[in-house]
């Protein structure tokens, strides 16, 4: 027989901030578990290091680390194919671009569906979000309307729902709700390429820095460039 779902939560945590923030809103709220994917992306390492470290300091104990080579396998994108640049510069376009890995976030959903089952969990947090992001596809709200549709359809109970608070959020608003949940932001990984200092430089790290400068805190985390943003 499955358990019962409960008032428990799974949160999808890659180590990146608006994760970060995702698994502090869910572990105030919720006995939460930790789920990361490792897909062969560029700072793999890195970004379980803050899974970890993120982890730890919200007390979250149920962890699960997992292993997807299908991504790496197909490529497609800059994260996951060595041939493929990160841009440090995206040009101002409707396009979606190539450091966006193809129907990612279903790898790791299906993953969460699973052990939510297993779990008894009836929530599933990721931090997708729409604004002020790179325009991936798979961040749209519609998309997680239909996963949950797909959900109810196959699992045993269908109780289980895919949560998605910062989705409408600009990134200065999800600084500035970290901060008043003591998000650990210090432990937090954004950067596209690198593993050492964050580049400053990349989609992801221009955007993040954007949103702590119009908070006017600085972020936490060391860069190797400082570009004018």
């Amino acid at each position: 027989m499955a358990p019962p779902i409960n008032p428990r939560a799974v949160v999808l945590l890659s180590g990146g901030m608006d994760s970060c923030v995702c698994a502090a809103l869910a572990a105030r709220d919720y006995p939460t578990a930790a789920l990361h994917v490792s897909y062969g992306q560029r700072t793999e390492l890195r970004e379980r290091q803050s899974f970890l470290a993120i982890c730890q300091r919200l007390n979250i104990d149920n962890r699960l680390l997992v292993r997807n080579d299908a991504l790496r396998a197909i490529g497609g994108s800059a994260l996951t194919d060595e041939n493929i640049a990160v841009p440090a510069f995206p040009a101002a376009s409707h396009d979606i671009p190539v450091t966006y890995v193809p129907f990612r976030n279903a790898h790791f959903l299906a993953v969460a569906v699973s052990w939510a089952e297993v779990l008894g969990a009836s929530k599933i947090y990721i931090g997708a979000v729409e604004p002020d992001s790179s325009g991936y596809p798979d961040c749209r709200p519609e998309y997680y309307e239909a996963f949950n549709r797909v959900i109810k359809a196959g699992t045993k109970e269908g109780n289980i729902e895919i949560v998605t608070p910062l989705i409408a959020m600009r990134k200065a608003e999800i600084v500035r709700l970290g901060l008043e949940l003591d998000a650990p932001f210090d432990l937090t990984w954004s950067c596209y390429s690198r593993e050492d200092r964050a580049c400053g430089v990349c989609d992801s790290c221009r955007l993040r820095l954007r949103a702590f400068a119009a908070e006017g805190v600085a972020d936490p985390i060391p860069y190797a460039t400082m570009e004018k943003i």
